[in-house]
């Protein structure tokens, strides 16, 4: 199983292949002009940043749990409790 940390220092091609063969998909919000699908890669989450008009990628982040975004995921599942 791969990590965030190990994940990190891939390239996005490959970082997109990798999440595909390993992380499992929890759940997708829209927030602003992204669509924002939430994985779950061994014991962290990572959130993957499409650009729906323009059809990219274009970010692959750990989850910020401090995020206003985490409000748009909790509205809709439960998230383990964890500390900041």
């Amino acid at each position: 199983m791969i990590s965030w940390s190990e994940l990190a220092n891939y390239p996005m091609e490959k970082k997109i292949s990798l999440l595909y063969e390993h992380a499992h998909f929890i759940m997708g919000i829209r927030y602003y002009k992204h669509k924002v699908n939430l994985y779950l890669l061994g014991d962290e989450y990572v959130e993957v940043f499409i650009n729906h008009k323009r059809t990219i990628i274009e970010r692959i982040a750990p989850l910020d749990r401090a995020h206003t975004r985490m409000k748009f995921y909790s509205d809709q599942i439960k998230l383990p409790e964890f500390e900041i």
